[in-house]
């Protein structure tokens, strides 16, 4: 077996050129929101086949809509100007020295997120009555 059957699908899914235009976009939706946790969590093989997954579908996303809306603000130099208006705006953010437009902020951490299935009680923290 080549890792394809008669329906087009392989072992990470249907051939995104397959995909209408709503299943296309349902399948890029759930594999960024995953995206994260398979980093983090995934083993190797997990990671490469989410990437491998991942470029197809943003290929296949990519060559139906060759002349997307792409926003100001997501190239360098519409980020550029967002930097540039940012330090203008909050003047008492840039640090003494900072290179022209570098911000610094200061931002709480949130608390880091247990893989499912785990505990972040480890052995020491056994009460003595067990758990």
């Amino acid at each position: 077996m080549n890792g394809h059957d008669e329906q087009g699908t392989t072992m990470s899914g249907v051939d995104p050129a397959r995909l209408n235009d709503q299943q296309l976009m349902k399948e890029l939706e759930t594999i960024h929101r995953t995206r994260h946790d398979t980093l983090l969590y995934g083993s190797s093989d997990a990671l490469r086949a989410h990437n491998e997954r991942m470029a197809q579908l943003e290929g296949e996303y990519l060559r139906r809509n060759p002349q997307r809306l792409v926003a100001a603000g997501r190239t360098r130099e519409g980020a550029r100007e967002r930097t540039r208006a940012e330090s203008a705006a909050f003047p008492h953010l840039t640090a003494p020295g900072a290179r022209r437009g570098q911000v610094i902020v200061s931002v709480s951490r949130p608390p880091r997120r247990t893989p499912p299935g785990t505990s972040r009680r480890t052995p020491s923290d056994r009460p003595a009555s067990g758990w």
